[in-house]
C-alpha cells in the first residue's frame, strides 16, 4: 500500500453562520461546530483511504473563540497519523474577518475515523509522511494520544506504553 502525504487529505469547508444556529449570545453553537468539524473529518478520512470512514471518538475539542452570528466559518482537516485502519484527523477553525480577510483561529479539534469496507469490515489504510516541521509534530503527537487513550481503557498496559514512558525519562 503506497504511503500518502496529510496534503492529499486536506479539506476545507468554508461556511457562515445564520441565525437558526445560534445561541442566546449570538454565537454558533458547539453543537453545530461539532457537527461541521465531523463531516470535514470524514470527507478528509476518506480523500486518505478511499473507503467509507466512520467516526470512531472526538479526542479533543477546543472553543477558544466564540464564533458570531455572520462570521465566515473556515474549517480545514487534515490525517495527521494513519495506524492500521484507524486514521486521526486534526482541525483547524478559523474565523475569516470581513473587512480584511485575515483570518483569526478560533476553535481546533482531533478526531479518529476507521476505515471500512462495504460489510462495515475495518481496512487497512495508507500510512503518512508527513511533509512541514507542524505535521511531523503532529503526527508524532498522535502515536502519543493513541497511546494514553489505549492505556486509559485498559488495552495497553502502561509499561508497555513506550512514547509516554519517553516523555517522563
Amino acid at each position: 500500500m503506497t504511503s500518502k502525504h496529510p496534503s492529499e487529505s486536506l479539506t476545507i469547508l468554508t461556511d457562515m453562520v445564520l441565525p437558526s444556529e445560534t445561541n442566546a449570545l449570538h454565537n454558533l453553537f458547539g453543537g453545530e461546530l461539532l457537527a461541521r468539524m465531523d463531516r470535514a473529518a470524514s470527507i478528509s478520512a476518506g480523500r486518505h483511504s478511499r473507503r467509507i470512514a466512520v467516526t470512531v471518538s472526538v479526542n479533543h475539542v477546543a472553543f477558544n473563540k466564540a464564533i458570531p452570528l455572520g462570521s465566515v466559518v473556515i474549517i480545514e482537516a487534515k490525517v495527521s497519523r494513519a495506524f492500521k485502519t484507524s486514521m486521526e484527523i486534526y482541525l483547524d477553525v478559523w474565523i475569516e474577518e470581513r473587512e480584511s480577510g485575515e483570518r483569526i483561529k478560533s476553535n481546533e479539534a482531533i478526531y479518529t475515523f476507521v476505515a471500512v469496507d462495504e460489510n462495515g469490515k475495518p481496512v487497512e489504510v495508507p500510512h503518512i509522511i508527513p511533509e512541514t516541521k507542524l505535521e511531523q509534530h503532529r503526527f508524532d503527537d498522535a502515536l502519543r494520544r493513541k497511546q494514553l487513550s489505549l492505556v486509559l481503557a485498559g488495552k495497553l498496559n502502561p509499561h508497555d506504553a513506550t512514547e509516554l514512558k519517553a516523555l517522563f525519562v
